[in-house]
């Protein structure tokens, strides 16, 4: 972190301005999430198709098949787990908005900043806790209880994964929110979705009608 912080020749903090190398990976880390978050909207799809099938089957067949349900769950596991990096990127976490909506750009930037360290603590946790589930979980093989004994460990390997997907997430965030603070703009391609000014938002609705 010391190293991120060495000024440029211009004087400039490394760490708010950042260099090429810098804003390529904060753009690859964002990139990467909304890609993941992309592909994975789709387990919504897959799991109403199984629930679907399985609802169907109870009532045609008077037997639902053993496996549609419990598949639909490994696989909504699957969308939870690796959904954290995309929604930080978009801003897609719930908020008190009440409060929190209420705050200028800078302000949220400053709530963030300060907050962080929760954050981190968090995802460490998470991190630390999903390493050991997930090491388990491959050496054994895992498999459900279930007659069909769907494997659980590719699920659970992905813990993680996600962990340290959502935490270079946090990191890109967290310089987002200083340049925010410095008066800079943050392109969302590199930095994720922006804070908006809600206040300003309601004003102009509230002009318009």
């Amino acid at each position: 972190m010391a190293a991120l912080c060495l000024p440029l020749r211009t004087g400039r903090p490394l760490f708010v301005y950042g260099g090429p190398v810098l804003l390529q990976l904060a753009r690859l880390i964002t990139r990467t999430n909304r890609f993941i978050g992309y592909w994975i909207s789709f387990c919504v799809l897959i799991i109403f198709a199984l629930l679907l099938a399985d609802v169907v089957m109870r009532y045609l067949i008077g037997q639902p098949a053993i496996w549609t349900a419990e598949l639909a769950t490994l696989i909504f596991g699957v969308y939870a787990i690796l959904g954290g990096g995309f929604l930080l990127a978009e801003r897609g976490h719930v908020n008190v908005d009440i409060i929190y909506g209420q705050f200028s750009p800078k302000r949220k930037a400053l709530v963030d900043i300060v907050t962080w360290p929760l954050f981190a603590v968090f995802v460490g946790v998470l991190l630390w806790q999903g390493y050991d589930i997930a090491s388990e979980a491959i050496a054994d093989l895992e498999r459900s209880n279930s007659v069909w004994k769907a494997p659980l460990w590719p699920t659970k390997s992905l813990i993680p994964v996600a962990a340290i997907l959502l935490l270079l997430q946090g990191v890109v965030r967290l310089w987002a929110d200083v340049r925010t603070l410095m008066g800079l703009p943050n392109d969302p391609d590199i930095f994720g979705v922006p804070a908006k000014d809600e206040s300003e938002a309601d004003q102009a609705a509230g002009g318009k009608s």
